[in-house]
């Protein structure tokens, strides 16, 4: 699709030319401060807003992957009794990488290194993880490409773009684990623990 952006928003995705300085750009916005559910902003909102939470930030990496020539491809990951997350996710020399903000250090970043999505998904377990130090990382989604909602302008929309992770709950999840696996599961070492709280907000 044409590029729908600005010429200055353009200048700032054209510095982010690697994944890596996509999630860098990501690590430096603030955390968004509204109360849980209250946003879903466009990238273009999050370009003048200078803040992002998990969708939002899952949102803008898909826009600028794709400025990049890959598919705008989101993966939910779902937990219980904890936030579930959105990844950014894509696809380099056969493997599979993603960006994402968090405001657990531990489940950002990850390198294009890893053959399968299951894989991909199951670097972040031992890091997703809530304030009762449950390990919460249960199911994981089949990969939405957003090229679906480029009807209502997902990347420019000034309005909040809903629609995106209520379809995020709807697609088909797999399960990690099976039930006698569920049930051992230790509480998280004290030390991964302290680390994935580093900046975090709240």
């Amino acid at each position: 699709m044409p590029d729908p952006f600005t010429p200055a928003e353009r200048a700032v995705f054209r510095r982010l030319n690697t994944p890596e300085k996509i999630q860098r750009f990501l690590d430096e916005l603030p955390y968004n401060k509204e109360p849980d559910g209250n946003t879903c902003r466009s990238p273009r909102r999050v370009l003048r807003d200078r803040t992002a939470q998990c969708m939002e930030g899952a949102l803008f990496g898909a826009a600028a992957l794709r400025l990049l020539g890959h598919p705008p491809l989101l993966l939910d990951l779902e937990a219980v009794r904890d936030d579930d997350h959105v990844l950014a996710i894509f696809r380099a020399r056969g493997c599979w990488g993603a960006v994402a903000k968090s405001n657990y250090s531990g489940l950002r970043y990850r390198e294009p290194v890893y053959r399968t999505l299951r894989e991909l998904v199951m670097s972040y377990f031992e890091h997703y993880y809530n304030l009762r130090k449950e390990k919460t990382l249960r199911r994981y989604s089949r990969p939405v490409n957003l090229d679906r909602f480029d009807a209502i302008d997902w990347m420019t929309s000034e309005d909040d773009v809903w629609q995106v992770p209520e379809h995020l709950c709807t697609v088909a999840h797999t399960k990690l684990l099976p039930p006698p696996v569920i049930r051992a599961l230790g509480p998280v070492d004290e030390r991964l623990f302290a680390a994935g709280l580093v900046g975090r907000l709240g």
